[in-house]
């Protein structure tokens, strides 16, 4: 959503900086260009002035004559800008430089022609920084009796002007840059300060989704529609962690009190076999159930534990560990007719190590269970590509499972249809995955080439960091050397 937001509010804050800019700049160059012409103007007077006295019938021969040839002489050398008084047959009174005369066309002849109505000629176009060859032309009557006799005309060179308003658009530039950075500087901070309770949202949501119910959302911070939805969504977590505590509760409580009655009429149902002739059919599949029955209570505990327990994560030596389990249950896969071989180097992550122990039990039991007699099922632990995690790999070459099942599997109380006469509850591979993820790691089934299956059982190789709402604390348990 930043990504979406801050282009916007910066394109809509460099509209208004440059829909403020463009005027300033132009307001700019016509002040400059103004008080040049003003300047001009005034210039223009004071040789009109001068031009009042000069006789008509003798031009530069009189004293005045000579005095107005040398002020216009002396106002070129200075300012390098040529001036001259024309009459109104474009004979020229006087002028510098020496020759100067009006142009017949282009601006120099409209100043002229408006200045022989008797005003002065109205403002040049404007010039811009980049018209190098512009130049600045002004006319002025020379009125005597009223009439107008002669105009003054001006033409000054417009490199300093120039250079004056690109000094000012320079500054403006800079100002709107700054301006610009400060803009986009207050964008990110508000994008951040709107956006925090979302991302804060987001991620506890994940947490929640992921099994940290305690995960809460501090409303502390942004506006204050999104603070009332954090309230909002800490009352609906409290409400939906609550519901699922009485859940869990009644599990364990209801798995715990079953177990005793069950217990008493697993014993009458011995008392009454006893009675009965030997090898009677019904009472063997009463017991069978029976035990059934057992086996399915005590999962339902171990999972409503498993989901109450936090896990205690250690650096472990997930390879020692896995060949360890491997050792304790060859035993019955030799017995079974299972070749059960085991690859571990020496590879260590974060575990918890019962809680890892428990799965790798529960998964090589099930390898065991569905390979028969002459296959082989094969345990595999080594660090994954990237190093960010050890995976132990559980391959086995019986029936395998199809797609749809694959993507049941791990589902508690499921059993595919054609292993409904093996021994089990369906919750093995449920309470394990609660083990995994409660200590940051995970489980993963896939087709095993040619037949099988194959379950990966991953943990973090690196130390996790705790968040709020975490089922586990990580202790460092062992010293950075033992890596």
């Amino acid at each position: 959503m930043r990504t979406r937001l801050l282009p916007l509010l910066i394109v809509l804050m460099a509209g208004v900086l440059l829909a403020l800019g463009f005027p300033l700049a132009a307001s700019l160059a016509a002040s400059e260009q103004q008080r040049v012409v003003v300047d001009r103007l005034d210039d223009a007077a004071r040789f009109a002035a001068l031009a009042q006295f000069v006789s008509p019938t003798s031009p530069g021969t009189d004293e005045r004559s000579t005095t107005l040839g040398g002020e216009l002489a002396s106002y070129h050398d200075v300012y390098d800008i040529r001036a001259g008084i024309f009459y109104r047959d474009n004979q020229s009174m006087a002028a510098a430089p020496e020759g100067w005369v009006v142009p017949y066309e282009g601006e120099g002849r409209r100043a002229f022609n408006e200045s022989l109505l008797g005003r002065r000629s109205h403002d040049p176009p404007q010039v811009w920084p980049w018209q190098a060859d512009a130049r600045l032309i002004i006319a002025s009557p020379v009125v005597r009796d009223g009439d107008v006799v002669a105009v003054v005309v001006t033409d000054s060179p417009t490199g300093q002007l120039r250079m004056r308003i690109l000094r000012g658009w320079l500054l403006i530039f800079a100002g709107e840059s700054l301006a610009m950075l400060v803009a986009v500087g207050a964008a990110f901070r508000l994008t951040g300060w709107v956006l925090r309770p979302v991302r804060v949202l987001d991620s506890v949501t994940h947490d929640i989704a992921t099994g940290r119910m305690n995960s809460r959302v501090a409303a502390t911070g942004g506006p204050p529609e999104l603070r009332r939805l954090a309230l909002s969504f800490n009352e609906m977590a409290d409400n939906v962690e609550e519901a699922l505590e009485q859940q869990r509760a009644f599990v364990a409580d209801a798995s715990h009190q079953l177990r005793n009655p069950l217990a008493a009429l697993l014993l009458r149902i011995e008392l009454l076999a006893m009675e009965l002739p030997e090898g009677n059919e019904e009472i063997a599949s009463v017991r069978t159930e029976g035990k059934r029955l057992s086996q399915v209570l005590d999962d339902l505990l171990d999972l409503a534990l498993a989901e109450h327990t936090a896990a205690e994560l250690r650096l472990t030596d997930v390879g020692a560990l896995t060949a360890e389990r491997v050792a304790s249950w060859r035993p019955v896969a030799d017995d079974k007719g299972v070749v059960l071989t085991a690859e571990c180097g020496a590879v260590t992550a974060w575990a918890d190590p019962v809680a890892l122990s428990s799965a790798l039990d529960a998964v090589i039991d099930n390898a065991l269970k569905f390979t028969p007699a002459g296959e082989e099922v094969t345990v595999t632990a080594k660090v994954q590509p990237g190093g960010e995690s050890v995976a132990v790999m559980v391959a086995d070459h019986g029936p395998g499972l199809t797609d749809e099942e694959l993507g049941r599997v791990g589902d508690r109380f499921w059993r595919s249809g054609r292993h409904q006469n093996v021994k089990g509850s369906g919750l093995g591979l449920s309470i394990t995955r609660v083990l995994l993820t409660a200590g940051g790691g995970g489980i993963e089934f896939a087709p095993n080439e040619p037949h099988g299956l194959r379950v990966t059982v991953t943990v973090p190789r690196n130390r996790p960091v705790a968040r709020p709402g975490d089922r586990w604390t990580p202790e460092e348990r062992w010293p950075p050397e033992g890596r």
